[in-house]
Parts: structure tokens; sequence; C-alpha cells
């Protein structure tokens, strides 16, 4: 009887041991897939230009230089492009913060006629891709004199569907007990919001503001379409012109400028990594 005890635990403990291994092994590969892009970027960019298509290619450099970022700073104003992106997408950010707050605790909290509808318009536009609506905007834009501006980029991208929803979601799991007891003491609607849930909903805050950031800092599509000067391009508009005409430029270079716009990407997720895991753990939580 012990003895088969004793064999079964130590068969258990076998078993467990290497689904552990499994386990990290599968995450390791998985890692590797996902970082191999940002691993070849770095590598590539501390290249010369002669080496960059050799074959087999080689993850480490024979002979590592850093002349491709000085070749960056050398074609691009790389200051006033990183100023316009931190500029705008910060912007974007706060904006889209404050807007969802709003939006998700109304649809959250109050109640008002088509309420229902209406939320249900909210989820509609996250089917409706950007290209469709990129004409009536720059229309739109173009009646108030807005285009090539930076304000242009800004301002359309305060509303947020999804932001919308995700602080909706996260006001109906706070208790209605706290806003109960506001209203017996006189508070207003207003009130509620900024005193009692607002604080409450920082994390979730942060979920909209750093995933905002990180979707608008890469965003390509909408300043190449509203600017046009070349003081009001973002980052990911004057990495294009490292190319060259037809492509002709050095990939070394590209790369160095793409590794150089992702150092403030990792760097606010690294910041914002914390209130991120805490806000979406905590969403998912009964209160």
């Amino acid at each position: 009887m012990k003895y088969g005890m004793k064999y079964g635990l130590s068969s258990w403990a076998s078993w467990a041991s290497w689904a552990s291994w499994a386990r990290i092994a599968g995450l390791t590969v998985v890692a590797l897939l996902t970082l191999g892009p940002v691993i070849w970027t770095v590598s590539t960019s501390l290249r010369a230009p002669a080496e960059s298509f050799n074959l087999p290619p080689q993850i480490i450099p024979s002979e590592p230089t850093t002349e491709a970022y000085s070749q960056v700073f050398a074609q691009i104003d790389v200051w006033l492009l990183a100023l316009n992106s931190t500029l705008v997408t910060a912007l974007i950010a706060v904006g889209q913060m404050i807007t969802a707050g709003l939006a998700g605790y109304a649809f959250a909290r109050l109640e008002f006629r088509f309420k229902k509808p209406l939320f249900g318009l909210v989820l509609a536009t996250m089917m409706v891709p950007l290209q469709v609506t990129i004409v009536p905007v720059f229309l739109v834009l173009k009646s108030m004199g807005l285009t090539d501006t930076l304000l242009g980029l800004i301002i359309p991208a305060w509303p947020t569907a999804f932001g919308t929803f995700l602080m909706r979601q996260y006001f109906l799991g706070m208790p209605k007990d706290l806003g109960e007891a506001a209203m017996i003491d006189g508070a207003g609607p207003w009130r509620i919001f900024r005193s009692v849930y607002a604080p409450l909903a920082a994390p979730g805050l942060a979920i909209v503001g750093v995933l905002a950031f990180n979707y608008h800092w890469n965003e390509f599509f909408r300043p190449l379409i509203l600017e046009t000067s070349t003081d009001n391009f973002t980052l990911p508009l004057g990495l294009v012109s490292l190319q060259g005409n037809l492509g002709t430029g050095s990939v070394s270079v590209v790369l160095a400028g793409v590794a150089l716009s992702m150092i403030p990407a990792i760097a606010v997720f690294a910041v914002g990594q914390r209130p991120l895991r805490e806000g979406i753990t905590s969403a998912g939580v009964n209160r």
C-alpha cells in the first residue's frame, strides 16, 4: 500500500516536471517567434549595408557598426518627427481616456432613451474599416481648415468604440452601492462619476491610454492622407523617406530608423505594464 502510494506520488511528480518543462519550451518557442522580427531589425541596423543581404543570413553582425543610426539623423529630422508623434499620440491617448470613461459610465450607470440602440450603434462602428470613412472625414476636416494640421489627426481620433465598450464593462463590474450611497449624501451624477467611480476605474483607463498610444504611435494611413507638409509629418511618415527613390535606400538605415521608433512605444508599455495587467485582471473579477 505504502509502496503503491509512493510510486504514484513519484509518477505524478515526474509527470508534473515534464509538463512544466514542456510548458517552458512552448513559451520559449512562442517568445522567439514573437521577438524574431525585432531581433532581426536591431541586428540588421547594426550591419554595414553590403552585409545586409549575405546568404546565409547571420543574426549577429560580423562587424557591428552604428553608422546606419547616424545616417538616419543625417537624412531626416528625427527630433521634429518624434515631437510631432509624441504630441499627437499623447493627446489622442488622453482624449480617448476621457471620452471612453465618460461614455462607458453613461452606458453603464445612467438611464436615458435609446440607450441600447445607441450602444449597439457605437459597437457597429468597430466593424467599419478606416478606409471607408477616411474620405468623408477628410472633407469635413477640409471644410474646417484642419487638413495638414496636427489637430486634424488628434480630434477625430478621440472617440473610441473599443474604449467605450471596455469602460462600460469595467463600470458594470463595480458595485452600485457606492453610487447609491453618494447619491443619498446629495451627490449628482457628475460628482458620483468624478469622486467615486473614476478613481476606481483608473486601471481600466490606463488600458485605454496604453493601447491608444501604441496604436497611434505606429499609425501610417491617416497621416499619409491628411498631412502634406513635412513639418507636420509623424515618425512613420518620415521613415518612409529613408527608402530613397524607388526603394534604393539602404536597408540598414531604414531598419535603424524603425529600431529608433520602437523605443518610445516599448518605454510606454514597460511603464504601463503593471496597470495594464491589473486592469485586465480586475476587469474579469466580480466585485
